[in-house]
């Protein structure tokens, strides 16, 4: 009788028993924070007021008292998970819930820090050492990333702004940037080697004069291609628009005054730097622009309406629990819930019933007008809300809610209906019943079963449904619509008003908003560096061919993005601002390379031979760097950094071979510089 009415009851099947009945589940309630919710109200207070200086002063002790609660989680956390581990031979247990996934999360991006870290600084010492073959061309570069990472976060850190999830990549996009400026520089100097008349300090005078002007337009570029996420409605990708745009503009400034600084400690270079002739990418490149120049045309144009139509199929829907690997506590954790125990993210549904107007009693007879006095007076206490037209309400609401398929277990006053209809012999608890119930309740059991669901004061219900992020059929923008639209017809009452709120609403509000803050910024961006092209290049044709160059890495990324059907979300979203920045960055200084050989014999195929040999290592070193170094992401436990790490080694691919192949040919058939 005990396993039947645990399987039937609305209260706790596929909730705290699963429908096999081999799982159950313990629900923890966390006590309210005071203090935190002070913080807040206190913050929201000052930003409306627009009081700066006590908003500044509050949000640095908010910071301070966040850290500290994360570190009280965290060991809320082990306790927990301390309490489990004694007991996992008897049982299979998970963790689940919004807390425990948040610092999991915080976890798994320090863990990423550190240990891929390490191993991205060994690949990198490695490679730069094979290319440059010099121990002082290894630690420069290294040195003076870590010297412009450390000197923005300590910027970040005075002015307490926190490391999110999204912003959590600043460092990996500062270090590809810095490596970039460095390593232009280092090829320039081995370059301008080769002439045995210039002493050690002209030597770095001229690489620093020569690299000044491409690099300074390089990073302003990428600012503006970073700097256009402030347009964006969500603040940690505002934050990381900021972010960037310091860290960059701090690698510039770093690099330039540490490069000459520490060059100036060692002897000058004997020899040049020696390129591989035999097999040199950047020679196949040049030799395929020169005869195969029609179909790098054709599959640019290709490329263009494949990215197109890729685009075209991009998604915006994303779950939690896509977030983390299979073999992963939290994934292990939320599948559980997620198929078992009625679904894991929360989405409530708020009615707020609206008082009838109250006619007017009139009688002639002075002997009652004391008992409608007190029939008045009773009628407002609480046990007379319960009136039968906001009884069938809940109950179709409850009904519709459970019809839908992408909703696992929904809670309300309707499941205490239903449980009591079901001890009544079938029959529904009439409003002197439930008035009686509801007076009768101790207070202490009122607190746990009624006041989560209703509040008498303001009138309202509250549904509690929790869905099934697993369902692969789940279009989060398509179901909160079709609730909110299918609403008046369910309430029949116009004067009932309603709305959805919890995690599902947020989440979903922040992809929307993800989407459009893409589409904005993007155009936003490629007008503002078009502008920026003509102020450099001086020229409208040059300039367009700068920025057909920039939107095919950009599209390819997107295409491959909708045909791998991988989401655009909080992490991916940075995409296209880092192809932009790295395609701007090889953009600006091969052309303005181009131009200087183009000017020595006005020779179009032999300027760009001498560019491919000169600027195009410089561009060819720094992709592979990165690309070794971003290629070991791959094997962290959260997707998004996956995504992260393989995306940016398709971005610096696709840059660089279009910075090699297309811009070359656009400029030798439409003559740019004729």
């Amino acid at each position: 009788m005990a396993k039947k009415e645990f399987l039937s009851s609305p209260i706790y099947k596929n909730n705290l028993v699963s429908s096999d009945f081999k799982t159950t589940a313990l629900l923890l309630y966390l006590k309210d924070d005071i203090k935190y919710k002070n913080f807040i109200q206190k913050r929201d207070k000052l930003r409306k007021n627009g009081d700066d200086l006590k908003l500044f002063s509050l949000e640095k002790k908010f910071k301070q008292y966040k850290d500290k609660k994360r570190i009280k989680d965290h060991k809320t956390l082990v306790q927990i998970r301390k309490v489990l581990s004694k007991y996992q031979n008897k049982a299979q247990m998970f963790l689940g819930g919004v807390n425990m996934i948040a610092d999991d999360m915080i976890g798994f991006i320090k863990s990423d820090l550190v240990v891929f870290g390490s191993i991205l600084l060994l690949l990198l010492i490695t490679s730069l050492f094979v290319i440059f073959k010099e121990i002082k061309f290894v630690v420069i570069p290294i040195l003076v990333s870590i010297v412009s990472v450390v000197f923005t976060m300590g910027f970040l850190g005075i002015f307490g702004w926190d490391v999110t999830v999204i912003s959590s990549n600043f460092v990996s996009l500062q270090l590809i940037i810095t490596l970039s400026i460095i390593l232009h520089l280092i090829v320039k100097y081995k370059e301008l080697a080769s002439d045995d008349s210039l002493n050690q300090r002209e030597l770095i005078l001229q690489t620093v004069i020569s690299k000044a002007k491409p690099s300074f337009f390089a990073i302003i570029t990428t600012i503006a291609g970073f700097g256009s996420l402030v347009l964006a409605d969500l603040k940690p990708v505002i934050n990381l628009g900021y972010m960037m745009s310091i860290g960059v503009a701090t690698s510039l400034v770093v690099s330039f005054i540490l490069f000459p600084s520490i060059m100036m400690l060692f002897p000058r270079s004997a020899k040049p730097i020696r390129h591989n002739k035999s097999f040199s990418l950047t020679k196949i490149c040049s030799d395929f622009v020169i005869n195969h120049g029609k179909i790098i045309l054709g599959i640019a144009i290709l490329l263009a309406i494949l990215s197109i139509y890729g685009a075209s199929k991009l998604k915006i829907e994303n779950s939690f629990i896509n977030y983390f690997k299979k073999n992963t506590e939290i994934y292990k954790g939320m599948e559980v819930i997620d198929k078992k125990l009625g679904g894991t993210t929360p989405l409530d549904l708020i009615v707020t019933f609206k008082e009838a107007k109250k006619a007017k009693v009139q009688t002639s007879d002075d002997s009652f007008a004391e008992f409608e006095n007190e029939f008045e007076s009773n009628k407002n206490k609480n046990q007379y809300w319960f009136s039968p037209n906001k009884m069938n309400t809940i109950r179709r609401v409850q009904t519709y809610l459970k019809s839908l398929k992408e909703v696992g277990n929904v809670e309300s006053f309707g499941t205490l209906l239903e449980v009591a209809k079901k001890l009544n012999n079938g029959k529904d608890l009439d409003t002197f019943e439930l008035a009686v119930l509801y007076n009768e309740l101790p207070e202490k059991f009122r607190n746990i079963i009624l006041n989560p669901f209703i509040n008498i004061e303001k009138n309202q219900i509250r549904f509690s449904m929790r869905i099934i992020d697993s369902n692969p059929n789940l279009r989060r923008n398509e179901l909160i619509h079709k609730i909110q639209n299918d609403m008046p017809k369910i309430l029949e009452d116009k004067s009932t008003d309603y709305r959805l709120s919890n995690l599902m609403v947020l989440y979903n509000n922040m992809l929307q908003s993800l989407f459009k803050s893409q589409i904005i910024t993007l155009g936003v961006v490629i007008f503002i560096l078009f502008l920026m092209f003509i102020i450099l290049f001086k020229s409208v044709k040059v300039s367009l061919i700068a920025i057909i160059t920039n939107i095919i890495p950009v599209g390819i990324v997107f295409a491959v993005m909708g045909f791998a059907k991988i989401p655009l979300d909080v992490m991916t979203i940075t995409i296209a601002s880092i192809s932009i920045g790295i395609g701007v960055d090889d953009t600006i200084h091969y052309i303005i390379r181009f131009k200087e050989e183009y000017e020595k014999d006005r020779d179009y195929i032999k300027a760009m031979q001498r560019s491919h040999d000169s600027i195009g290592y410089a561009m060819y070193y720094t992709s592979i760097t990165i690309m070794l170094g971003f290629s070991i992401l791959v094997f962290s436990n959260f997707i998004p950094t996956i995504y992260f790490g393989l995306l940016t080694v398709l971005v610096m691919f696709t840059a660089l071979m279009s910075a090699l192949l297309l811009l070359p040919k656009l400029i030798i058939k439409y003559k740019a510089f004729g």
